[in-house]
């Protein structure tokens, strides 16, 4: 898609409000938003300057659609138009740790690496893996993404305790606060959390740490079917083991024969021998232990850096942990590679590149049947254009119409990445 063009006026207004303007990059596509090409690029270095962009985003009717560090700009579905494309890069700074209260704020473009680091040095960490390589704070809660770790400490959503954002208006406002306990205005963030930058401007974040544990092991055993992998997976949710994580990875190899259960556990020394002892009588003879994590790590099943028609068909796949084996032997008819959170009904799933438009539709509305029937959902996070264009990405939507009044309230002119979102938000 072509870029917009703006107005001179519009134009001499955005190189007044913010540190750098420009046209976006021409060869390889790296300023699209998911095949939009953006009519200029914003790239501010501090929160005034987005606030000045949104306030002339608003005087001259521009869309807007936020980007963190462009990893995840082709996840969703395409905006209806994009203006302006606000890059948040220049806001990289990790602005505090206080390892006394266990907190941490980093602003919306430092990438997770970065944080993790800071809080690393005082023997802690966020709790949230990098699923995606050179994943930034603001992309991480604009799509809500999270790894094996999800089992132990949940998602960023149990993480956040504190939000600044600017609205679509330009207005700056700050919700929760940077202390654990405190908890006013946190369901902004809850909100704003996956929403695709459709709702506000994440500028900067507040999140709960926790201690880097002393001694960390997995064990890990053969699963020969979709009900073997439940049936281990349950056996380890039902004893006293206390999981860090519970992963599946289905296929486990080329062959595409049977898969893999691995179970994560974190501590102190003595007690992580303990428990790992228990898992390996849990998961069988055939059960191995390993300091190091498995081969798939928290990676996605799809190469996250392909760009275009190398771009696989990659799935979010939710359920009740009773559906496991019913989503594994769904994804396995499709022919699907899946890995993630048996232990919390969390697994992703993709088909590789150069899937058809109708084997693509049918894993999907397979995998959809599977998830739905067990209390769940399948949306499509990422596909090439061409079979994007014909599937349904986010499924049935219960809370449509409560999603839409939120997105009026917060964002009444739809100034901000109109599209991306479920129900054309």
């Amino acid at each position: 898609m072509s870029a917009p063009t703006l107005d001179t006026t519009a134009r001499e207004a955005l190189a007044s409000a913010c540190a750098e303007v420009a046209a976006p990059d021409g060869h390889d596509g790296h300023d699209d938003v998911d095949g939009v090409r953006p009519g200029l690029v914003a790239r501010p270095t501090d929160v005034a300057q987005v606030a000045e962009v949104m306030r002339v985003a608003t005087a001259h009717d521009l869309v807007v659609v936020p980007r963190g560090r462009g990893t995840k700009l082709t996840w969703g579905a395409p905006p209806t138009r994009a203006d302006v494309l606000l890059d948040l890069a220049g806001l990289d700074a990790v602005l505090d740790h206080q390892a006394g209260d266990l907190i941490v704020a980093a602003q919306a473009g430092a990438r997770l690496g970065a944080v993790q680091e800071v809080a690393g040095s005082a023997d802690q960490r966020l709790a949230l893996d990098e699923t995606v390589p050179g994943t930034s704070i603001g992309g991480l809660l604009a799509t809500n993404t999270s790894g094996p770790g999800r089992v132990a400490v949940g998602s960023a959503r149990d993480l956040l305790i504190g939000v600044t954002v600017v609205r679509a208006d330009g207005v700056v406002a700050k919700a929760g606060g940077r202390v654990v306990k405190n908890v006013a205005g946190y369901d902004l963030g809850k909100l704003l959390i996956g929403s695709l930058g459709t709702l506000a401007v994440v500028v900067d974040a507040t999140f709960r740490l926790h201690p880097r544990p002393a001694a960390r092991t997995w064990v890990s055993a053969p699963a020969a079917t979709p009900a073997e992998a439940q049936r281990l997976t349950q056996a380890v949710l039902h004893a006293q083991a206390v999981p860090g994580a519970i992963e599946v990875e289905w296929p486990r190899d080329a062959q595409g024969t049977g898969g893999v259960v691995s179970v994560l556990l974190e501590g102190r020394k003595d007690g992580v021998a303990a428990r790992a002892a228990t898992v390996r009588g849990l998961l069988g003879a055939a059960a191995s232990e390993s300091t190091d994590a498995p081969a798939a790590g928290a990676a996605y099943p799809w190469d996250t850096a392909a760009r275009g028609d190398e771009r696989s068909l990659a799935l979010k796949c939710t359920f009740a942990l009773s559906g496991l084996a019913d989503v594994l032997g769904a994804a396995e008819r499709a022919g699907a590679r899946v890995r993630g959170s048996a232990g919390a009904g969390v697994v992703y799933a993709a088909l590789p590149p150069g899937t058809g438009a109708e084997e693509a539709r049918a894993a999907v509305e397979g995998l959809r049947r599977a998830t739905t029937a067990r209390g769940g959902s399948t949306v499509v996070v990422d596909a090439p254009a061409h079979l994007k264009a014909g599937l349904d990405v986010w499924g049935p939507v219960p809370a449509l119409d409560l999603m839409r009044r939120v997105k009026d309230q917060l964002d009444p002119d739809h100034r901000l990445a109109p599209g991306r979102f479920v129900g054309g938000i």
